[in-house]
């Protein structure tokens, strides 16, 4: 298997993974900021352009992010489980990953692409510059919800460390710096980042190049 990544939050998120799960896999660096995804090379194993990517060893690509670590879950039995060991684990997992994708990570994204990194973004996506400001607005609502339901000390289910906790720091940990910085008054949220960041996975897993000063 090949694991090609690169800069940004779903590559570092795979990583962190990786890391967490002790999983080792040949990796390919793509340089997304030069557009090498765009080309015909890249376009050819993946027709959507994406990071990251894994080619498994049949030719197989997969491409997106939540098919490779299920795959890879299923594939590799060592423990921990960041998805779950039980039918109810699982689910509770996934249900808050799509809380945190829908809620705060795309809309986050999306007013860094419409903001922030305009200039790159916009010949790559389509880009609506005037929705900005409303998507960093709907973003902290979101945070702050959420800050009402974390527990001191506690993830996003529990006592149970997954996927969907990787996932939300990435994009808050990557955008912090990018002109969406954490609110200081949302404590549990803070309290779960400081924990996030101290863990080794989450230093290990950053891009050594980082653009506008953002950890991806």
């Amino acid at each position: 298997m090949k694991l090609y990544h690169s800069f940004g939050m779903n590559p570092r998120l795979m990583r962190m993974y990786l890391l967490e799960r002790d999983i080792n896999i040949e990796k390919v660096e793509v340089d997304i900021l030069a557009g090498e995804n765009r080309q015909e090379a890249f376009l050819a194993k993946n027709p959507s352009g994406q990071t990251p990517a894994l080619e498994l060893d049949d030719g197989t690509m997969l491409a997106e992010t939540q098919a490779i670590y299920e795959y890879l879950e299923e594939k590799f039995d060592n423990k921990p489980s960041l998805i779950g060991d039980t039918p109810e684990e699982r689910a509770e997992t996934r249900m808050w990953l799509r809380r945190v994708e829908i809620n705060i990570c795309i809309p986050a994204i999306h007013a860094f692409y419409y903001g922030e990194g305009l200039d790159l973004f916009k010949t790559r996506v389509h880009c609506i510059p005037e929705a900005a400001e409303g998507l960093k607005v709907k973003t902290q609502k979101a945070l702050a919800w959420l800050d009402g339901l974390l527990q001191p000390g506690k993830f996003l289910c529990g006592d149970r460390f997954t996927v969907a906790d990787i996932c939300l720091f990435t994009y808050v940990d990557q955008l912090s710096t990018a002109g969406q910085p954490l609110d200081e008054s949302l404590k549990n949220v803070g309290d779960w980042y400081k924990r996030m960041s101290a863990r080794s996975s989450a230093t290990a897993s950053v891009w050594p190049v980082q653009p506008m000063g953002m950890r991806g």
